[in-house]
């Protein structure tokens, strides 16, 4: 069975996408099969990989995520589901297949809140080809609603990125205790991978005091080093390629050193 992670977290804003997106480009360079879900109904982490204009072909004719968690509104005209083979993307990194999200995910608590075993539709959906993959890696709305839910059912480990602000650190302790509670209520053993201290710019006395609470109240839960909010990196996205194939060292090395730190913690 594949090693699967969620990145989540009850803010947004705070590098989530960027570095699920990265960490699976990076799990598909050291020669592990990997597949990218992308269950922010945003499509941050789609767009990250294809352009708005492939992701809109594939969408209407193959469907996406929304399809396997049973939005309505992303069933045909016939009203048939589609299966998780169909809505795979292939290739769109180097051993890297997406599954593509939807629009419609803002709509899915409304429609699945009285379904039976909601929680679990995606590992159901993903059944038959999950054992195609060493890794499985998550990219989560920021919340812990139906998507969220869904994808912790499934997973051995998750992170939780943050960004040094006062206001990001705040819910770090709730979104622990909430995630714990799920877990033992979904009888799933989630172990924390780490958090990740992202998006850090320029030094700056608040955002320093912020970085040593974090450390200071989480210990060696937070993972050494930090990634810096740099312009390749938002650029890499708009160019559907990774951070590995932009030309900034300082940043390759940031990513490079915090994904294989975390490759090492979940076991890859």
């Amino acid at each position: 069975m594949p090693i699967v992670v969620s990145f989540v977290n009850l803010k947004g804003g705070v590098g989530k996408t960027t570095l699920a997106v990265n960490f699976a480009a990076y799990c598909g360079l050291m020669g592990k099969k990997t597949l990218l879900i992308d269950l922010d109904p945003q499509t941050n982490a789609t767009f990250s990989c294809i352009s708005p204009e492939a992701w809109g072909k594939h969408a209407n004719k193959q469907g996406t995520v929304a399809d396997l968690l049973g939005v309505k509104n992303a069933n045909n005209a016939e009203g048939t589901k589609k299966t998780a083979s169909q809505v795979l993307l292939k290739d769109v990194r180097t051993k890297v297949d997406l599954i593509p999200s939807h629009v419609d995910l803002f709509l899915v608590d409304l429609e699945l809140g009285g379904a039976t075993s909601r929680e679990t539709k995606l590992r159901q959906a993903l059944k038959g080809i999950q054992e195609n993959y060493d890794v499985i890696v998550c990219d989560c709305p920021p919340n812990l609603t139906i998507p969220t839910q869904n994808a912790l059912a499934m997973s051995t480990h998750y992170v939780v990125p943050i960004s040094p602000d006062f206001l990001s650190s705040l819910g770090v302790a709730l979104l622990l205790n909430r995630v714990k509670k799920l877990g033992e209520d979904l009888e799933r053993d989630l172990e924390l991978a780490g958090i990740v201290i992202s998006r850090c710019g320029r030094p700056a006395i608040k955002r320093e005091q912020t970085k040593a609470s974090l450390r200071k109240q989480f210990k060696k839960l937070v993972f050494p080093g930090e990634l810096t909010e740099r312009v390749a990196v938002a650029g890499a996205a708009q160019d559907n390629v990774s951070v590995f194939e932009t030309t900034d060292a300082s940043a390759k090395a940031e990513f490079t050193a915090m994904c294989k730190a975390i490759a090492k913690k979940v076991g890859i």
